[in-house]
């Protein structure tokens, strides 16, 4: 996986990827970082009150990974990050599967923490990724929820 100058790493893929080995490789190398925050989001059987048997992810090849890389670098704008990682996947996931993976590196755990849970917010919010389950009912598109924007709003407050 190739990083920019930043020390940042974006991925957008069809293919699974193994949550432990991403993790244990991004903590190999610095000795300068002392901690490591990452998040790992699963597919959920359950959402809306409704079974999902499939989660169907679209996204626009190119600008998605733009949006990814602009969120990763007003991070580093926020914290002395050393590298930060977002794997991101889309097409057809079951329930159970990891859907995106965010790494942050840092010299301390607080900047670290705070570096992903600001990424993972400004992904749910700001990232050109569309969703639609596949119910007992049928098909439907997901629509942004109410608390992910509330997240995000936080750390523009708190700029």
């Amino acid at each position: 996986m190739a990083q920019d100058p930043l020390g940042i790493a974006i991925r957008v893929q069809l293919e699974p990827f193994d949550a432990g080995a991403e993790l244990n490789a991004f903590c190999a190398g610095s000795r300068a970082v002392g901690g490591v925050a990452s998040f790992i989001g699963l597919v959920r059987d359950l959402n809306l009150a409704s079974s999902v048997a499939e989660l169907y992810l679209e996204h626009y090849p190119g600008m998605t990974e733009r949006s990814l890389q602009a969120i990763c670098e007003e991070s580093f704008q926020r914290w002395p990050l050393h590298a930060a990682t977002v794997i991101h996947r889309y097409g057809n996931l079951l329930p159970g599967e990891p859907i995106v993976a965010v790494f942050c590196a840092a010299t301390h755990r607080g900047e670290a923490f705070a570096a992903c849970e600001f990424i993972m917010d400004y992904l749910k919010t700001r990232a050109p990724f569309w969703k639609r389950e596949r119910t007992p009912d049928g098909l439907r598109w997901v629509d942004a929820r109410e608390s992910d924007a509330s997240a995000a709003q936080r750390w523009s407050e708190h700029g």
